[in-house]
């Protein structure tokens, strides 16, 4: 079987697995429960319903074992194609199904219904699996609220999570997966480490990063500039805000509007918060004429947007209203585009190699390409679409990247290859993307001057290097379960007190530690030394001095290592080389 053949069959087996869920609480409380929707999802499925009691995790156990009798009694589970006035009778007095109905009968088609056994029915496209005996393993996994369809104005429904596998030892694996995930969720280690906080009063979505985390940030701010530069990019500064017109040029504001902040009307002009940067660089190019001599041109900046998300979606550093990226767009002629791509997959796997990152195992490459059926999301060019979406397949298959491909997925202006980062719990979630863009050139009237003096359309490479750096924490949190590398970590060496008495030499030590941009902090708190290790230890530091009067008389430093017991004994400029040496290479290594 495939990988795709098994994707499916495990669709069918999760989709099955909810029916299974809804005719369970159908039969423990009869008439008390409405069932809204519930599909298969790609960590297993949901049940949205509306209840006259209340019903909680606590339930759990109940509805389980009644979903197992369920499964024991091997009922089949059947497909019939009902019309949708027939399909309306059979679901009278749901009127979440009504509304589904009513939708199905203005577009002229059938209704498509699953019965399980000859007590349960329900509205559904499937696919399923062939009886309720083939559902081997499940479990749920936790409540929660959803509105109807996903709107904040309609009416809040009660959500059961779960998931099924095809046999327990896949189950069980998942879940040991899932219980390493919730240990290095993000949100929770933010905390614990003193990277991050949320205000209400500052407002949902609006992470403050704190004196550790903005170490990180700053850190990968600063690697950002230095590879990019190396590399022909040139920074720039543009406003975080723009006229509305700008973004009605571009054609991202009737795409766009309802993820952007509401437009601001000051003086004479209606102006909106970026949520992009590409229009800004456009209008820095056309500021004057270029020659074929200056491309490629490759505009790069460490640039603030702003994004509308809804408050359910909102989470940690992952999903946020502010969010600063590492963003460029270059400026080609149509023969160097393909090069172009290739120097940035290159770019893009340095960065994450150095970040520790693995090609083919934490990420790998999706080709996003267009629906040339949807005129209204997709500009209109077959031959234009072609092209591109061939060179991105030709570079994606030259450098051997590890890649697959998903119709419908890319940019309204042209196709794109997202890097699609492996997240902790097995999870694929984009971080970024290298996008290739036939349609901007037009609108904003971008050209250059060829060798005979012709006006030229070039093309414009949407791409990031490392996408946005609250992202790029999160994950990297996660990754490594808040143990940075040591050119990431917030704090390097920790200088432990043993007493009142050792605390000025710790005090210089650190400053002379400082000095060499070795970033050092002192714990003289009126502890034992014991919990001052165990502080450290906590917090993920690289390296532990403990200075007591031996160490004060000697010349020597004795350093505890990350994960290791036993001390290791450096001199001072030593290890004070040491660690500029590993921070300067971003070694993995301590």
């Amino acid at each position: 079987m495939s990988n795709e053949q098994q994707k499916d069959a495990l669709w069918a087996l999760r989709h099955s697995a909810e029916h299974v869920l809804t005719m369970a609480m159908l039969r423990l409380w009869p008439g008390k429960i409405k069932p809204a929707m519930g599909p298969a999802t790609a960590e297993g499925f949901y049940f949205d319903f509306d209840a006259e009691l209340k019903i909680s995790e606590e339930d759990f156990p109940r509805i389980e074992e009644e979903m197992a009798k369920i499964v024991k009694e091997d009922l089949p589970i059947v497909k019939k194609e009902l019309t949708a006035a027939e399909a309306k009778e059979v679901f009278k007095g749901n009127e979440y199904k009504q509304e589904w109905l009513e939708e199905i009968e203005k577009r002229g088609e059938t209704a498509m219904v699953y019965s399980v056994g000859d007590e349960f029915v329900d509205l559904c496209s499937g696919p399923h699996v062939e009886s309720t005996g083939k559902i081997k393993a499940f479990k749920l996994m936790k409540m929660a609220g959803a509105y109807w369809h996903g709107d904040e104005k309609n009416k809040m429904l009660s959500r059961i999570y779960g998931t099924a596998f095809e046999s327990q030892t896949e189950l069980d694996n998942y879940l040991n997966l899932l219980a390493e995930a919730e240990k290095r969720d993000h949100r929770k280690l933010g905390k614990e480490l003193d990277l991050f906080i949320f205000s209400d009063l500052v407002g949902k979505g609006l992470p403050t990063l704190t004196p550790r985390g903005t170490v990180i940030r700053k850190e990968l701010e600063k690697f950002v500039y230095e590879e990019e530069t190396k590399h022909g990019y040139k920074h720039v500064v543009t406003p975080h805000l723009a006229r509305v017109d700008l973004y009605k040029t571009s054609g991202h504001y009737p795409y766009y509007k309802d993820t952007m902040y509401p437009v601001m009307k000051i003086d004479e002009e209606e102006l909106i918060l970026r949520p992009m940067t590409c229009p800004h660089h456009f209008m820095f190019y056309k500021s004057k004429p270029h020659s074929y001599r200056e491309l490629p041109l490759r505009i790069a900046e460490i640039a603030s947007q702003f994004r509308y998300e809804k408050s359910g979606e909102l989470s940690g550093l992952t999903r946020v209203r502010l969010f600063c990226l590492a963003d460029a767009h270059i400026i080609c002629t149509r023969e160097q585009a393909k090069d172009e791509i290739k120097n940035v997959l290159n770019l893009i796997d340095y960065m994450n190699e150095k970040l520790g990152l693995e090609k083919g195992k934490n990420y790998r490459y999706r080709l996003s390409l267009g629906d040339r059926t949807d005129d209204k999301k997709y500009y209109k060019d077959d031959e234009a679409w072609d092209r591109a979406e061939n060179i991105l397949r030709e570079v994606l298959t030259e450098i051997k990247a590890p890649f697959f491909e998903a119709a419908g997925e890319a940019a309204f202006y042209g196709p794109k290859i997202d890097i699609q980062m492996k997240k902790i719990n097995g999870q694929e979630e984009t971080a970024f993307t290298v996008q290739y863009d036939f349609v901007m050139p037009d609108r904003f009237d971008l050209t250059y001057t060829d060798q005979g003096g012709n006006e030229i359309r070039p093309i414009v490479i949407h791409r990031s290097s490392i996408g946005c750096f609250e992202r790029t924490i999160a994950f990297l949190i996660e990754h490594y379960a808040g143990a940075f590398p040591l050119w990431l970590s917030p704090v390097q060496a920790a200088i432990l007190s043993v007493g009142e008495a050792h605390i000025e030499h710790c005090q210089k030590l650190a400053d002379e530690f400082r000095q060499h941009e070795i970033r050092a902090e002192v714990s003289d708190s009126n502890e034992t030394v014991g919990n001052k290790i165990r502080k450290a230890v906590a917090e993920k530091i690289p390296y532990m001095l403990v200075i007591g009067d031996k160490e004060m008389n000697s010349e020597k430093l004795q350093v505890r290592k990350r994960g290791e017991w036993e001390t290791t004994e450096f001199g001072k400029e030593e290890f004070i080389e040491r660690v500029k040496k590993l921070s300067a290479e971003k070694s993995l290594e301590l």
